[in-house]
């Protein structure tokens, strides 16, 4: 399965509820599973500087295969390493999009608090199973 820009607007979709629901202004970006932009929304009132960061950070999520929340944990906990890794963001709200146990594609937001933005990317990450099936 690859993530097609139909399945990526649903993805966005499920993410830019909970962003609504919470609040938050923020920068939706989904990518493909090898980190290629998709779609990108900046809800009303975001912080321009959010887009470049929600792309690396969905970028990163599908690259590596893993929320990008690991490398900013890395980085924390003394691993400076970590930021010299090409194509990481280490910042938490990256998530990778699964489908049958496999990376598909990533989702990153930008713009709130890191534990938000990764809330919400998980909101949309978790509604792709469904969006395939329909």
């Amino acid at each position: 399965k690859v993530l097609t820009l139909d399945v990526a607007k649903k993805i966005a979709a499920a993410a830019e509820a909970e962003a609504k629901k919470r609040g938050a202004t923020v920068v939706i970006v989904v990518v493909d599973d090898g980190g290629h932009l998709l779609l990108l929304e900046r809800l009303d009132d975001t912080q321009v500087a959010s887009v470049e960061v929600g792309i690396g950070k969905a970028r990163t999520a599908a690259i590596f295969r893993r929320p990008s929340k690991v490398f900013e944990d890395q980085v924390r906990e003394g691993r400076v390493a970590a930021l010299a890794l090409p194509g990481a963001t280490p910042l938490q709200g990256g998530v990778p999009i699964v489908f049958e146990n496999k990376v598909i594609g990533a989702i990153g937001v930008s713009g709130n608090t890191p534990q938000e933005d990764e809330d919400i990317a998980k909101a949309g990450a978790a509604s792709a199973a469904a969006a395939i099936a329909n």
